[in-house]
């Protein structure tokens, strides 16, 4: 902790950085504990200490709360307090209370005289211009909020000018800088007219977009949107459409799916006077490319937003452009990128309906569907619940619920164990009415099978279905066609029949669990096969 001495000064800091956060944190709600905000400035001086300290978390979260006590000091203590506060750590020989500094400015700028704000302001510029990365770093991150506070014609004749050369830091090869550089030129952005923007700050933009660090670059996408909307729809036509395809085209993968997710959001905030202008020549041929890139995640972060494209492409240019690119990636090598196509079906659904959705999607995820690598039939029943949800009962019903039973039958135990978990989820989308005319019927039909395995597949099947069903439903249809099960000459069908019954038992009335469930267990307790027996017996102690 820190220890007060008569003098006021502090002896010694506590060495534990948990500790230090944690009494960090505790001082910035101290106000109503010291007699209120008239002694608000008691808590100024242990602050001042740990802002100074050399782990980080402990810096920050004292800046932070100096910067809530900040609003209770009055104006006169701002000023021959808490700024004198600020100005001390802004001189100060180790770069850790430098750094701390840089979060004060916009705290207590506004409520000082005009003489202490020509000060604040040259040592801000200080900071700026700091020899050390670590306090020019922190002068980027903190330059928006304090351009803010500042009056417009010092934000234009002092503030902007060090924005600009924070934004293009070279000194030792400072991306950091400038990367942070990218979101404070966001801010400042919006306090300017289109002018401005265009004479003073879009040269900075149109560098960033460039920079020959991709990190900067992967910045100033990962803000385009937040960029768009500061500028104004004049200077994203005329300057950021270009640099928006260019970053769509990036040399590296992680700009371009940074770039890749903000399409749709990027179309969409485009005056819809301008919007097919601006996409057909400049957006779609980029889209185009993306759909055929060799990294997965960039097809990913298409795949996500491009069916969001119908709307505003309206119908037309959906079905001569974008339906191509949504099928070859519904065919993707990859499941991410797949998925993200079926679970944005409903968006293109609205603009195409469901007939040109059934001419031309459709019969690609029925190909999926039945694709000889049992992998992708996998990921096709995993996406079928979500597909179920957007195209409706009556087109599901026609369209692919004899797929969906046809997995039952599959010849590989993952699919057949897939589709079952896959009726689930259907007849909790779809209701127990559907269930009972489409599902259930088939189901235990299964149960006289051939086949031994499509028999298992039955008792699967019912294990999952007993969950989303009523009791009611599970006695009348499904107890007497899982007994007849008992006598089956297959001893895996046999136990399994046993753990079933385990599973159904604590759901259903006692009268059907003494007069067919335990009767029926009893039988398989005597059977020949040591692991029916075992599976029997738990199966009678769970009933019991």
């Amino acid at each position: 902790a820190v220890v007060s001495t008569q003098s006021g000064h502090y002896a010694g800091i506590e060495d534990e950085d948990e500790v230090l956060w944690a009494l960090a944190e505790q001082l910035g709600n101290f106000i109503p504990l010291i007699g209120g905000p008239e002694y608000a400035s008691c808590l100024l001086p242990p602050l001042e200490n740990l802002a100074t300290v050399e782990e980080t978390v402990v810096r920050e979260k004292a800046t932070e709360s100096l910067r809530i006590i900040a609003t209770e000091h009055s104006p006169a203590d701002i000023e021959n307090k808490f700024a004198p506060l600020v100005k001390r750590l802004s001189q100060g020989d180790w770069f850790t209370s430098r750094t701390s500094a840089c979060g004060l400015y916009a705290a207590c700028y506004a409520n000082v005289s005009v003489a202490l704000k020509t000060e604040l302001r040259l040592m801000f510029k200080s900071l700026c211009t700091d020899d050390t990365p670590m306090v020019r770093r922190a002068a980027a991150s903190k330059i928006g909020e304090f351009a803010k506070v500042v009056e417009m014609e010092h934000l234009k004749a002092e503030i902007i000018p060090l924005f600009i050369a924070l934004a293009n830091d070279e000194q030792f090869s400072q991306d950091s800088v400038r990367l942070l550089a990218v979101e404070a030129g966001i801010t400042i952005a919006g306090l300017l007219n289109e002018s401005d923007i265009e004479t003073l700050l879009l040269p900075m933009f149109r560098s960033a977009a460039s920079d020959k660090s991709w990190r900067v670059r992967f910045m100033i996408a990962d803000k385009f949107i937040e960029l768009q909307k500061a500028v104004g729809p004049t200077i994203t036509k005329n300057h950021l459409v270009f640099h928006f395809t260019g970053l769509l085209k990036d040399v590296e993968a992680e700009v371009r799916a940074s770039a890749a997710n903000k399409i749709k959001d990027f179309c969409t905030n485009l005056p819809a006077d301008i919007q097919e202008a601006v996409m057909m020549p400049n957006v779609l041929p980029a889209v185009k490319e993306l759909v055929c890139d060799t990294n997965q995640h960039v097809k990913a972060a298409l795949a996500s937003v491009i069916m969001g494209l119908s709307p505003i492409m309206g119908k037309d240019n959906t079905i001569q452009h974008l339906l191509p690119l949504f099928l070859i990636l519904l065919k993707d090598e990859h499941s991410d990128v797949r998925l993200n196509i079926i679970s944005n079906l409903d968006s293109v659904n609205k603009v195409i309906g469901i007939h040109q959705l059934s001419q031309s999607l459709l019969p690609a995820i029925v190909e999926l569907a039945e694709d000889p690598k049992w992998r992708v039939r996998l990921a096709i029943i995993e996406h079928m619940p979500l597909l179920a949800e957007q195209l409706g009962v009556e087109f599901f019903d026609e369209k692919l619920n004899s797929l969906c039973m046809s997995w039952l039958v599959d010849g590989v135990f993952a699919i057949r164990w897939a589709a079952t978990s896959n009726l689930k989820k259907l007849v909790a989308i779809f209701g127990l009415e559907w269930a009972q005319n489409t599902v259930i019927t088939k189901v235990l039909s299964m149960a006289r099978d051939p086949n031994y395995l499509h028999r298992m597949t039955t008792l699967f099947a019912v294990n999952v279905l007993v969950d989303v069903c009523p009791p009611d439903v599970i006695t009348k249809f499904m107890v007497p066609v899982i007994s007849n099960l008992a006598n089956d000459p297959v001893p895996n069908v046999r136990f399994n029949v046993a753990k079933t019954m385990a599973k159904i038992a604590p759901g259903i009335d006692a009268t059907t669990i003494e007069t067919q469930v335990k009767p029926c267990l009893t039988r398989l307790n005597e059977d020949d096969d040591s692991d029916v027996k075992w599976f029997a017996q738990e199966a009678l102690i769970i009933c019991h």
